[in-house]
């Protein structure tokens, strides 16, 4: 398997092997083993933690499902792991814009230019059906070249806790700490 086929396929379905928005962590390291860990993902907080499997980084909340997941691509070499991309794992990096392009429609995703994620030296696309998202490199005088592609989360957060208040009946909101 090709590096542009993993990316093609993580963009048309939203998924790598067992790792999705929203998988459960426990379902996640059972099938990928322990990953590295990387650190929490503000200065105050536990949670969210993010981990790495190679060049797949994946954010966890702290009711233990993948929140985010995204994959590296800017290095020289990518690593994923290779017990869902059939190999080594190991794909040479440096995918340009029109090879992105061209994968993707080859795969029948459709795409769009992403604005809030284009700007000076950078350019970034979404695909329709799944807001999988490339952003672009933009080298002076050459081809945009992939930094990274990601999968949006879920939506929910782990952040607010809801609770019924008990004499009015309104719903009230409170940041977890």
């Amino acid at each position: 398997m090709e590096i542009l086929e993993v990316l093609t396929s993580m963009a048309k379905t939203g998924r790598l092997g067992p790792v999705f928005s929203g998988a459960d962590w426990s379902d996640v390291t059972a099938a990928l083993g322990e990953p590295w860990e990387i650190g929490t993902m503000g200065r105050n907080r536990k949670w969210p933690r993010l981990f790495a499997y190679g060049d797949l980084e994946l954010s966890v909340c702290r009711c233990r499902k993948v929140s985010l997941i995204c994959v590296q691509t800017w290095r020289d070499v990518v690593e994923l792991p290779p017990s869902v991309v059939d190999g080594t794992g190991t794909f040479p990096a440096g995918l340009s814009h029109g090879d992105v392009i061209s994968a993707l429609d080859k795969a029948g995703c459709s795409w769009e230019p992403y604005a809030p994620l284009t700007f000076a030296d950078q350019c970034s696309l979404v695909v329709i059906p799944t807001a999988a998202n490339f952003t672009f490199e933009i080298p002076e005088g050459q081809e945009p070249v992939l930094n990274v592609m990601g999968l949006p989360g879920d939506g929910h957060d782990c952040n607010v806790k809801r609770r019924q208040n008990s004499g009015s009946g309104s719903l009230s909101v409170e940041l977890a700490r």
